[in-house]
């Protein structure tokens, strides 16, 4: 899985292109940790769930309770390449 971090390719490896990016923390207010549910094919659904599993136990992603506070969210989108 090329596009994800792995124990073999950690988080933030690349191969080809430097890119600078600069982060802003600041914030107006605390993100709401409830978002509705897009639609997601079974096969969407077990690749995304096999990989946030990869992520948690890699320590990336963390289990956070109904109303604890976040420092930042961020959106999940699956991309099909060649039917992998």
């Amino acid at each position: 899985m090329e596009a994800f971090a792995s124990d073999t390719e950690p988080l933030g490896d690349t191969k080809g292109n430097e890119v600078d990016i600069m982060l802003n923390v600041e914030r107006l207010h605390t993100p709401l940790l409830r978002s509705p549910a897009y639609p997601a094919s079974p096969r969407d659904r077990e690749a995304l769930e096999s990989h946030i599993n990869e992520l948690m136990k890699l320590g990336v992603l963390k289990n956070l309770g109904h109303n604890e506070e976040v420092e930042f969210t961020t959106p999940v989108i699956i991309t099909w390449n060649n039917d992998k």
